[in-house]
C-alpha cells in the first residue's frame, strides 16, 4: 500500500512540531559534578515525562565555579546554576540575575547536597601523607585550584586555615603555614577537574586537595589503583547551592521547568544519585544508607569560622586580600 505524500509531510510535521515543543533547559555547574549530572538529568528527564507527558532535553555548562557565575551575568543563558559556593550565586544575586532571596526558595539554604575536602595521594601514599601539617614539607608538590576562579579553590584554603584555627595557631603562625603551603603549589589549576587532570594526567605533584566527590569520578576514569584517599583530621562543610537564574526562565518561559529540575535534587532518587558519586547528600535518611561511603571526619561549617563565605570572601580572596599576600603568581 502506497503512502501518499501528503501523509508523509504530515508525520514529518508532527515529529518536527513535538521535537520543537520539548523545553531545553541548561545547567552551569562546577567542574567536579559532571559526572552526577550527568546521571541526574538521565533520571530527571524520565522522571518529568512520567509526570508531565512532556520531553524536555538538558544541557549542561561546566567549569570553575566563579568562571560560571562570571559567564551567566555575561550573558550565557543558563535556566539554572548549580554551584560549589554561595559566593558565587551571591554574586548573580547582586546583579540581578537570580532571585535575592534564593537561599530560601529550596531547603536547606538552597544546597541540596554538600562536600568536603580531602587528599588524593598517589597509589602507596609514597610520601607518607596523613594531614595537613604533611603538605608544607619541603619536596611536598600540591596540587589545587585557584580560589580565585573556582570553590574549590576556596574550600581548600578556607579548610586548611580552619585546620590551623581549630589547632591554637596565632594569625601570624596561620600566614607562615599557607604561605609555606602555597610554596609548595607548582602551579595553580582553573577548577576542580583542571587539577584532576593535572594530578594524574600530566603527573604534577605528590597530593590533590580536592572534594569528596571527585573521588567516584577519578575511580571511574582512571581506575580505582591510581591514588589513595586521605581524610585529614579536621576539614570544612562545603554546601553546593543551586537557583533558578530569573533572567533566563523569563526569556525562555521555562521557570516551572527550571523549579522542577532543583526541586527533584531533592527527592530520594536525587539524593541517592548524589551518594552514589560520593556528594554527601541532604537527606538524613540517605545520608545514613551511604554511612560507609561518607567516612567519619570531624568537619567545621563555614559559618562557625568565618561568618560567611561573602566575608570569608572579602578578607581572604578579593584582590588585596590575604591570599594575595601569601601566595605569587608563578
Amino acid at each position: 500500500m502506497k503512502t501518499s505524500l501528503k501523509t508523509l509531510l504530515a508525520a514529518a510535521a508532527f515529529a518536527a512540531s513535538g521535537l520543537a515543543s520539548a523545553q531545553t533547559l541548561l545547567n552551569a555547574s562546577y567542574d567536579v559534578a559532571r559526572e552526577f549530572y550527568k546521571d541526574y538529568n538521565a533520571a530527571f528527564i524520565a522522571h518529568y515525562k512520567k509526570t508531565t507527558g512532556k520531553d524536555v532535553k538538558i544541557d549542561q555548562a561546566h567549569g570553575g565555579s566563579s568562571a560560571q557565575a562570571r559567564a551567566v551575568a555575561d550573558g550565557l543563558d543558563a535556566d539554572v546554576v548549580t554551584m560549589n559556593t554561595t559566593t558565587d550565586v551571591d554574586f548573580l544575586a547582586e546583579r540581578g540575575v537570580v532571585a535575592k532571596d534564593w537561599a530560601s526558595r529550596f531547603p536547606g539554604n538552597a544546597s541540596p547536597t554538600s562536600s568536603t575536602m580531602l587528599f588524593l595521594v598517589r597509589n602507596g601514599n609514597p610520601k607518607g601523607i596523613k594531614d595537613w601539617d604533611d603538605l608544607v614539607k619541603p619536596g611536598v608538590g600540591v596540587v589545587v585550584v585557584n580560589p580565585k576562579t573556582g570553590g574549590n579553590g576556596r574550600y581548600a584554603y578556607l579548610a586548611a586555615l580552619g585546620y590551623l584555627k581549630k589547632k591554637g595557631a596565632t594569625e601570624a603562625q596561620q600566614q607562615e603555614f599557607l604561605s609555606k603551603l602555597y610554596k609548595n603549589v607548582p602551579v595553580l589549576a582553573r577548577g576542580g577537574r583542571d587539577a584532576t587532570t593535572a594530578f594524574l594526567q600530566r603527573n604534577t605533584g605528590d597530593v590533590l586537595i580536592t572534594f569528596e566527590s571527585e573521588v567516584e569520578s577519578v575511580n571511574k576514569e582512571f581506575g580505582a589503583d591510581k591514588v589513595d584517599v586521605v581524610y585529614p583530621s579536621i576539614s570544612i562543610v562545603a554546601e553546593n547551592p543551586v537557583a533558578v537564574v530569573e533572567r533566563t526562565v523569563a526569556k525562555k518561559g521555562t521557570a516551572e521547568l527550571a523549579k522542577a529540575y532543583l526541586q527533584y535534587l531533592y527527592s530520594d532518587e536525587g539524593q541517592e544519585i548524589a551518594a552514589k558519586h560520593s556528594i554527601r547528600p541532604h537527606s538524613a535518611a540517605v545520608l545514613k544508607k551511604y554511612a560507609s561511603t561518607f567516612k567519619p571526619i570531624k568537619l567545621f561549617t563555614v559559618q562557625e569560622l568565618y561568618g560567611s563565605l561573602a566575608e570569608a570572601q572579602k578578607v581572604y580572596f578579593n584582590d588585596g586580600g590575604q591570599f594575595d599576600k601569601i601566595y605569587t603568581v608563578k
